[in-house]
């Protein structure tokens, strides 16, 4: 990454039972809908008879006029009336997808993006600036294409690749370790 131009410096062996597997679109899809949901809390929130205003009182007596009994005007049979089983806020929709099918999903996408030619392998991340401008030209020169995900081995990143990311939104930093969290 020296040079916004690519050079080939040799082959890398990749290893055949990650990036050479059969994809699972099913389980890709399982991760992807489990790292939608992860997090989501939904706050609707629909207000039940007692909570909505009003409607304390009777609204005529119980006998004598022929209407239809009645003990409050927010019954949810009432128009304005509460809401007999509507949503109730927050609710969370966390659940955790098995191990075994979150690393399957993780080699199936890494499988899918090697035989698309998205992944691309190179020595380090070390810049020679820290300038977000090479980093842009350099993701264009190279076709990298519109979003771009950056894995390294350690946790700690070069002080240059942190630096010229961190405006842009399309470009992401992360360890290994965190690639089961990623979006993608």
């Amino acid at each position: 990454m020296d040079t916004v131009e690519a050079n080939n410096s040799g082959i890398v062996e990749l290893d055949s039972s990650i990036f050479g597997a059969a994809p699972r679109i099913d389980i890709v899809h399982q991760n992807i809908e489990w790292q939608r949901k992860y997090r989501f809390v939904s706050f609707a929130h629909a207000k039940t008879r007692n909570e909505v205003r009003g409607g304390g009182r009777k609204p005529w007596p119980q006998k004598g006029l022929g209407r239809a009994r009645h003990g409050s005007i927010r019954s949810p049979l009432w128009r304005g009336g509460g809401i007999a089983h509507g949503p109730r806020s927050p609710t969370t929709h966390f659940y955790m997808l098995p191990f075994y099918s979150r690393v399957l999903g993780l080699i199936s996408t890494l499988s899918i993006k090697l035989a698309q030619d998205d992944l691309h392998v190179v020595r380090d991340l070390e810049l020679p600036t820290e300038d977000p401008q090479y980093l842009k030209d350099l993701i264009a020169a190279r076709l990298w294409g519109p979003s771009v995900l950056f894995v390294d081995s350690s946790d700690i990143l070069p002080k240059n690749i942190s630096i010229s990311a961190e405006e842009m939104a399309y470009v992401n930093l992360m360890p290994a370790y965190g690639l089961n969290r990623s979006s993608e």
